[in-house]
């Protein structure tokens, strides 16, 4: 049975004390953290003599013939102690600032068969900033066009007079109104004149 595990705190707490050796008993454990802060707090590890029999592994541990006592002892104290070693934390994503005011929008990427409503769309937050959302800006001028939803989307009119139509009614948005519409909702976008609003639809990628 090991008589006791020395972690990285330890020897932390030794260097503290002005202690600056650690004589390991035969059947100590010290983690491989613990040796870390031992060369960096410059106290010295006396080791004990070599086991001649290697030690009985836990439930859920192998341990090989090859390696020599010390593999095998790091084996056993990587099991043992997981929580010792914090996983990396995942990077930031960015912050991504787009200039709406600036923005040019090409035309609609989808046939409509209404080149008279010149519709436009631009999205500027998509899949490739890692966001699980996009956004982006479309306008449209006089008429109506029939969608199919396969996501879900908020509308924030900017300009003019949107209209979204289904089979219940017509909603009016007008600057500073929000529009949600559900996913798998048939629709028609329309305006008597002119609108321009912001989209967020989720996911991502909602052309698919």
């Amino acid at each position: 049975m090991p008589k006791k595990c020395y972690t990285a705190q330890d020897v932390k707490n030794l260097a503290d004390q002005k202690i600056f050796e650690l004589r390991l008993e035969k059947g100590d454990l010290i983690t491989p953290l613990a040796r870390d802060q031992a060369r960096e707090s410059g106290v010295c590890i006396i080791e004990p003599e070599a086991e001649s029999a290697p030690l009985p592994a836990p439930v859920g541990v192998s341990i090989g013939s090859g390696g020599g006592l010390e593999a095998q002892v790091r084996q056993i104290v990587a099991k043992l102690l997981e929580q010792e070693t914090a996983p990396a934390p995942a990077p930031a994503r960015p912050v991504v600032h787009v200039d709406g005011r600036s923005l040019t929008m090409p035309p609609f990427p989808f046939e409509i068969n209404r080149p008279e409503m010149d519709v436009r769309l631009e999205d500027v937050i998509t899949a490739q900033h890692g966001s699980p959302m996009a956004a982006g800006f479309m306008s449209l001028h006089k008429g109506s066009f029939p969608w199919t939803l396969t996501y879900d989307e908020i509308e924030f009119v900017i300009e003019g007079e949107l209209h979204i139509t289904t089979e219940k009614g017509t909603v009016v948005g007008k600057p500073g109104d929000v529009i949600y519409i559900p996913k798998g909702t048939k629709i028609s976008f329309g305006t008597p004149q002119w609108a321009k609003f912001l989209y967020v639809t989720y996911p991502a990628e909602w052309a698919g």
